[in-house]
C-alpha cells in the first residue's frame, strides 16, 4: 500500500471510519467487533472503565497495534496496513497516554519531532505558540522541568505539528488539575471547528460529554453504547459502563433505548451527573 494521502471526504461523509475491529493482545482479545465512523470536525468521545480497551483503540487506529480482524478507513481509504509513521503522513496523530515526551529535549524540539512527518497546513510552531501562550517565552526548556499540564500541552503541540486531519487524544485529563484539564478542554472546539476530528479517550465522564458530539461507551473490548450527550440519560451511561443489565445484543443498552428496570444500584461513573 502507498503512502499517498487520501482524497478529501465527502461532506456527508466519515473521515475516519473503524469496522469490525477485533485485537488481540497474545490470547487476551482487547477489541471485540468495534464499528465507528467520525465525521470531519465532529468530537468523539470513548468512555469506558480501566482496561474496557479504550487505549488499545487509539493506539490501533494509530498503527500500533494490528488488528485481528477489521479495518481502519481514512476518507474512504483502507489505512490498515499502513505503518505508524505513515498514518501520520495521511493525516492522523497520536496523544498517547502518559504523553510520551522526550524529557531531554527542549520543548521546541519536541515539537520539532512531531513535524518530521508533517503535512501541509496551519499548524506550524509560530501558530502552535500562538495556541498555547506561555509556550514561545520557554521554548528552550527541557521538557523534564515542566509541569504535568505543560507537558500535556506540548504533547497536543506536537501532535498538531503534524497537521493532522484526526486527532486522537488518550486519557487527556489523566493526573491533571482540574483547572488545568479545563484549560486544555476549551481548546478542543476551535480545533473541531478547525475541520480536525477529534477522537478521544477518557474516564472523567462529565468532561467528555461536554465537548462531545457522539460518545461511545466500551465495557471489555465491546462498545455498550453509542449516542449524543443530549440523547443519553446518566442511568444509561451509569449502565453501559459498569455492564449492568442487557440490551438487545447481551452486552449492554443501545442509545436512545429504556434504562433496564430493576438493575442494582451501582457507584457511578466518573464525573457522571444523574
Amino acid at each position: 500500500m502507498t503512502a499517498a494521502s487520501p482524497a478529501p471526504a465527502a461532506a456527508d461523509s466519515p473521515l475516519l471510519e473503524v469496522a469490525g475491529l477485533s485485537v488481540h493482545h497474545g490470547q487476551l482479545q482487547a477489541l471485540r467487533d468495534v464499528s465507528l465512523a467520525v465525521p470531519a470536525g465532529h468530537v468523539h468521545a470513548m468512555i469506558g472503565a480501566n482496561g474496557a480497551g479504550k487505549s488499545t483503540l487509539l493506539r490501533t487506529i494509530a498503527g500500533l497495534h494490528l488488528p485481528t480482524v477489521g479495518s481502519v478507513r481514512l476518507a474512504g481509504q483502507d489505512i490498515t496496513g499502513l505503518r505508524p509513521e505513515r498514518r501520520v503522513a495521511a493525516g492522523i496523530a497520536l496523544v498517547p497516554e502518559g504523553r510520551r515526551l522526550f524529557a531531554s529535549l527542549t520543548v521546541e524540539e519536541n515539537l520539532q519531532v512531531g513535524a518530521t512527518s508533517r503535512r501541509k497546513g496551519q499548524w506550524t510552531l509560530e501558530a502552535i505558540y500562538d495556541l498555547f501562550g506561555w509556550m514561545r517565552d520557554r521554548r528552550h526548556q527541557r521538557a523534564e522541568h515542566l509541569s504535568g499540564g505543560e507537558q500535556q500541552a506540548v504533547a497536543i503541540g506536537r501532535a498538531l505539528a503534524a497537521n493532522p486531519r484526526v486527532l486522537l487524544l488518550d486519557e487527556l485529563s489523566l493526573g491533571l488539575a482540574p483547572v488545568v484539564v479545563s484549560r486544555i478542554y476549551a481548546m478542543l472546539p476551535e480545533l473541531a471547528a478547525s475541520g480536525m476530528t477529534i477522537l478521544l479517550v477518557e474516564q472523567d465522564v462529565s468532561q467528555a460529554l461536554a465537548v462531545a458530539s457522539q460518545v461511545h461507551c466500551l465495557l471489555e473490548g465491546r462498545i455498550t453504547l453509542a449516542g449524543s450527550p443530549a440523547t443519553l440519560t446518566g442511568t444509561q451511561i451509569e449502565a453501559a459502563y459498569f455492564g449492568v443489565g442487557a440490551g438487545s445484543n447481551g452486552s449492554g443498552l443501545h442509545a436512545g433505548g429504556p434504562a433496564a428496570a430493576g438493575s442494582p444500584e451501582v457507584d457511578q461513573p466518573p464525573g457522571v451527573r444523574t
